[in-house]
């Protein structure tokens, strides 16, 4: 017998479908690779721009389209509900889940520009919460002219966010972020007229647009606000590193405040050190490495390894797993990406980054399940994260998955590599295409730098993410949950993951999940949204590794 049914079936279980070819029945659609897979909905995609972003684009496709993509998508939530739009910005912003803050601000300049009256009253509401500092709202001033005009409405906000910041708070950020993007407080205060509630407003509004001989006319500034002004003035000037040191220290002053001439200085880092944001302490440690502050068994090396092991303050200061890992990779590896920089890493220091990395997600609870971590290490994994040339989503989903690893001891870890690749399976499925799946010998015991490492040189043929399942159950492996870090642009296979999935369930008895954890913002998912077993994750979201404990426990 010729048997048809092999080639169409209505009861799925049956039906096995090559990943070039959609399954029948299904609201499949083709992916930017050529495979087929879902479309994730309208509000998925929010998520996933809010997280992901579109900058330096995919493997795939290109920032522009990517971009564009991403806001059709973003214009279609707004059209139906704006302001469960905004309440999501903010949401994804304040909470520091997402590791740039631009996708928030540009879907928050959309709401504001192209949103019903409703919507763009709860946008512009909503500025000071998404726009913390003069940098994002020099980014968002940037953003909305794209979408509307100055009105009433931009120029009120605006101005608030200028009038209800403290004196203290307010002479912080005009003076650390004195302009962005070919904006400068001057700029926005001219269009926004904000009408000064104090002296010391008024002293800082005359500062940044007349200058300090047009602020000296102001009576009746707080006199520390002042003389922190005047200490900012005084180093431009300033030629001694160790006068300069005992200015930043007594007033408090950021790197963003001393001239670069004094930036090649120990001391000057030393009095910085002492207040500097964690943040900025973190994108700091070459620099201060190579003017010799950090160095072993120093104290300023106790310092940052005290630092860095606060969770707390990791917390309060919204520190995103990914800007710990790209620090930790740039500062162990001694050398800047770009410039000629170079200095020697503290040990202790990466140590202390390697385990900032873990503090910096939500605790993720320990289910007691039988885990399997499958990571996509194919060619178009090797996308930057986030216009971060020197990260790749290969590399950063390795460490993500590192995460799921740590707070679930029963795992076992894959990757999706090249056929031929010398490991314990590979083109056992019936594929035509150079598949295959090797097992990956990393764990949360080891630094991230190696795991990077390691994930880096792996050989990778066509994506086939149906593997983990099909090798599971050829191999009788008692699996409870299925995690695959991809991009989604899945097409060597033959069998859809999804079916595999189902397979391994009749056939073993075990309501076995999949959670397809999403490192692009693209469109797709090989996750059947009609399957309650599967779900899919923003990748790089720092509530991730929360959120599949809670999917894989329940």
């Amino acid at each position: 017998m010729f048997d048809l049914s092999q080639h169409f079936a209505t009861r799925l279980r049956r039906l096995v479908t090559p990943q070039a070819e959609p399954i029948p029945g299904t609201a499949q659609v083709p992916n930017s690779a050529g495979g087929y897979a879902w479309a994730v909905d309208k509000w998925v995609r929010l998520d996933r721009f809010l997280v992901l972003g579109s900058e330096g684009g995919t493997y795939y496709i290109r920032e522009r389209a990517l971009t564009r993509e991403n806001a059709a998508a973003v214009a279609e939530c707004v059209a139906e509900d704006g302001v469960r739009v905004v309440r999501r910005v903010a949401e994804v912003s304040a909470s520091g889940r997402a590791p740039k803050n631009d996708p928030a601000l540009f879907v928050l300049a959309m709401c504001a520009g192209v949103g019903d009256d409703a919507t763009r009253a709860a946008a512009l509401a909503a500025l000071p919460e998404v726009a913390r500092t003069a940098t994002h709202l020099f980014h968002w001033l940037h953003f909305v002219r794209a979408f509307r005009g100055w009105g009433r409405g931009v120029r009120s906000a605006v101005a608030k966010w200028y009038t209800d910041k403290s004196p203290e708070a307010l002479a912080y950020q005009m003076l650390k972020y004195p302009s962005r993007d070919g904006w400068a407080h001057r700029d926005a205060l001219r269009l926004a007229h904000p009408k000064a509630p104090t002296g010391t407003h008024d002293l800082l509004f005359r500062y940044a647009t007349k200058g300090w001989e047009g602020a000296l006319e102001v009576q009746g500034a707080d006199r520390e606000q002042v003389a922190r002004v005047e200490a900012v003035q005084a180093l431009r000037t300033m030629q001694s590193p160790a006068e300069a040191a005992r200015v930043i220290s007594v007033y408090g002053l950021t790197r963003e405040m001393v001239p670069t001439h004094m930036l090649t200085h120990a001391a000057v880092w030393e009095a910085l050190l002492d207040r500097m944001p964690l943040g900025a302490m973190i994108r700091n440690l070459g620099v201060m490495s190579k003017v010799g502050l950090l160095a072993p068994a120093s104290d300023a090396a106790r310092t940052v390894v005290a630092r860095l092991s606060d969770q707390d303050a990791i917390r309060k200061a919204r520190v995103h797993p990914v800007a710990v890992l790209a620090a930790m990779k740039t500062y162990a590896q001694g050398r800047g990406v770009k410039g000629a920089g170079r200095w020697t890493p503290v040990s202790q220091v990466v140590d202390a980054l390697d385990g900032a990395f873990y503090l910096s997600f939500a605790n993720a609870p320990t289910t007691g399940k039988r885990v399997m971590l499958a990571l996509d290490v194919s060619g178009s994994m090797v996308a930057p994260v986030l216009g971060m040339d020197y990260l790749s989503c290969r590399e950063a989903s390795a460490a993500m998955a590192l995460v799921t690893a740590a707070s679930e001891p029963n795992h076992r870890f894959v990757a999706f590599t090249k056929g031929s690749y010398p490991s314990m399976w590979s083109r056992t499925h019936g594929s035509m295409y150079d598949t295959g799946l090797s097992p990956l010998a990393i764990s949360p015991r080891q630094r991230l730098d190696d795991v990077v490492k390691a994930t880096s040189n792996l050989p990778f043929g066509g994506t086939d993410c149906a593997l983990p399942m099909v090798e599971a159950l050829k191999r009788r492996w008692a699996v409870d949950a299925f995690l695959v870090f991809t991009d989604n642009e899945t097409w060597a296979g033959a069998i859809h993951p999804s079916q595999a999935l189902r397979e391994y369930r009749e056939r073993t008895g075990i309501a076995a999940k999949l959670v397809v954890v999403a490192m692009a913002s693209n469109k797709f998912s090989i996750a059947d949204p009609e399957d309650a077993g599967m779900l899919d994750v923003v990748g790089f979201d720092s509530a991730a590794p929360s959120v599949i404990g809670a999917f894989v426990g329940s």
